[in-house]
């Protein structure tokens, strides 16, 4: 019997007081007045007020008194969106600034895998995320990472077991596994894998399977991996959706998916499709958006405004079995965006868990001191670090494709002059290298890459994909040698180089991956560092995230580590450029 105990006795007089507010016997906390709610299960707009009490909706479609009733005449209630898919870290920022950032543009709930962190720092790094998750206006749910590192062909920070990840899982914030990455070890049966598995069977397991198909697809899915963010194309998408995987859709900085995905996206197909950031720096959000912008480009590419709105919010949330969420409806979460058109997707009041979103909501929040300081400890490098030796003029070169992360495995014929293959920018072909930096064993590999437009100078980053090891592009060795020293003296971060001379860059000393300053400091410099890149020569809109992808080695085709170059579709190491 609940009221046996003291705790079954406070949820029995809440119980009993939300569902006397739900009457109006009493007056309510919040009423939002004259607006219409679109609701997401029958297409309708919906007249009437919403009643808010605590964190919860305990009314709609009727009259309502509150003791402060919010007047949204004129504007159109949605539930508040759901980012199924993202990285926080790779905003730049720290959880609270992220907060600051996108929740006033709707997004209430954000599912985020700190694998970046962990792959620095380990269970710390998920830690402070959990901590923070507690403050936030926002709800952060915070998976589990599950490949720390991706692979075993690269030099990570710490490494994480399925005894780590034990040890991690009673915190409130918890919802499941993190991307499996390692779909290898899946299809394969890795015994690392296998343990990581069975510790979630039954639960909640995130996918990452770019490009698989056929039976290995059905392998991966039958170990209990249900929802997929990695489908590039409408066939690839449509083949993971026909086998019972919810797909997301993804727009982030760099890997852009939406226009390829949008015809998939109907009134049939939407409620088991959902959206995703994955990776969104602050400048893309103040240049265009966050979710608000997928919804309204969406919308204008054809999709019908139900199926949007279902995909950002309702799916999603039952995607991942948040049944408190999603719609707006007596019992459930007050997570309510009022916009002033659909189509436009365009917030004027933002209300996450009952709580207005203003500056003195965000001011009242608690606060977790950042971690991981002073993270970079790599070797001491000089301009003769960077010669490419060799014997054989053939050599791979990194393919790529702007607005994705997929990249292609190409072959080019480079002269040896002086035992050095160098770079040709007249050919655009740079020199890559990824320096290890967390003091475990100083590799370096060097490679070749093609599709920066680099004229001159160098670029170089601590945000490189999962390993977070510094990843510098350039035309000019000494130029490189100093874009990599100087991030270490900044403790991690982005810089451009040209002649001797740093151009631009950011600081980044929480594990050399996200900012201290707020989101607004963060997005100026970005704009400096994109200028400075394109002062030499760099075409891409996004070349530092572009430049940390090309570190990841489980996304096909090739890509680099501190190990060397990587054959993703064979998955090993095949040496240096």
């Amino acid at each position: 019997m609940l009221r046996a105990t003291q705790d079954g006795a406070k949820l029995m007089d809440s119980l009993e007081k939300r569902i006397a507010l739900a009457r109006g016997e009493a007056p309510a906390d919040i009423v939002l007045r004259g607006g219409r709610v679109f609701d997401l299960m029958t297409g309708a707009m919906l007249d009437g007020d919403v009643a808010i009490a605590g964190d919860r909706i305990v009314g709609t479609c009727d009259s309502y008194e509150a003791a402060q009733v919010i007047d949204v005449t004129g504007l159109v209630l949605v539930p508040g969106f759901i980012d199924t898919h993202l990285h926080i870290e790779s905003s730049l920022i720290t959880p609270f600034e992220f907060d600051r950032c996108v929740t006033p543009r709707g997004v209430t709930t954000a599912i985020c895998d700190p694998h970046e962190i962990a792959n620095v720092v380990g269970a710390e790094g998920i830690r402070y995320f959990q901590r923070a998750a507690a403050h936030t206006l926002m709800d952060i749910r915070v998976q589990l990472s599950s490949c720390v590192p991706s692979t075993d062909m690269e030099t990570a920070g710490a490494a994480l077991s399925a005894e780590d990840l034990a040890g991690l899982m009673d915190d409130p914030s918890g919802l499941g596994l993190a991307e499996f990455m390692n779909y290898p070890g899946v299809i394969h049966r890795d015994p690392g894998a296998m343990a990581k598995l069975r510790l979630f069977e039954g639960g909640h397991i995130d996918g990452h399977a770019p490009l698989l198909s056929g039976r290995d697809l059905n392998a991966y899915i039958a170990a209990g991996i249900r929802t997929e963010h990695e489908a590039t194309s409408e066939a690839e998408a449509r083949e993971k959706l026909q086998k019972g995987m919810r797909v997301m859709i993804r727009e982030g900085s760099v890997s852009k998916d939406m226009h390829a995905l949008a015809p998939l996206l109907t009134d049939t197909t939407a409620p088991y499709m959902a959206l995703c950031t994955d990776d969104r720096n602050p400048l893309d959000i103040a240049e265009h958006g966050h979710l608000d912008y997928m919804i309204r480009t969406l919308i204008a590419l054809g999709t019908p405004p139900l199926a949007a709105y279902r995909a950002a919010s309702l799916s999603a949330a039952e995607a991942f079995g948040l049944k408190d969420r999603g719609l707006i409806a007596p019992g459930l979460r007050a997570d309510i965006v009022a916009l002033g058109s659909l189509d436009e997707c365009d917030a004027q009041l933002v209300i996450a868990g009952g709580r207005v979103v203003d500056e003195a909501a965000f001011a009242a929040r608690g606060h977790v001191e950042p971690v991981a300081r002073s993270s970079v400890h790599a070797p001491t490098v000089t301009a003769e670090t960077f010669r490419a030796a060799g014997n054989r003029t053939q050599t791979d070169v990194i393919g790529i494709r702007p607005g994705q992360i997929l990249t292609d495995h190409l072959h080019e014929d480079i002269a040896i002059e002086d035992g050095d293959k160098r770079p040709d920018s007249a050919r655009d072909l740079a020199r890559i290298a990824v320096i290890e930096r967390h003091g475990k064993n100083g590799n370096i590999a060097c490679g070749f890459v093609r599709g920066f437009g680099l004229k001159a100078g160098a670029i170089a980053s601590t945000v490189c994909h999962d390993h977070h090891n510094i990843a510098c592009v350039g035309v000019d060795y000494a130029d490189m040698a100093l874009a990599a020293t100087r991030l270490g003296q900044i403790e991690g971060g982005f810089v451009v180089v040209r002649d001797g001379t740093v151009l631009a860059e950011l600081a980044l000393p929480v594990a050399g991956l996200m900012s201290l300053e707020p989101f607004e400091v963060v997005r100026d410099a970005l704009v400096d560092l994109r200028a400075a890149a394109r002062s030499l020569g760099v075409t891409l809109d996004e070349p530092f995230l572009q430049l940390a992808f090309l570190a990841l080695p489980v996304i096909p085709a090739l890509k680099i580590t501190d190990r060397g170059m990587v054959d993703v579709t064979r998955f090993e190491i095949i040496g240096g450029g």
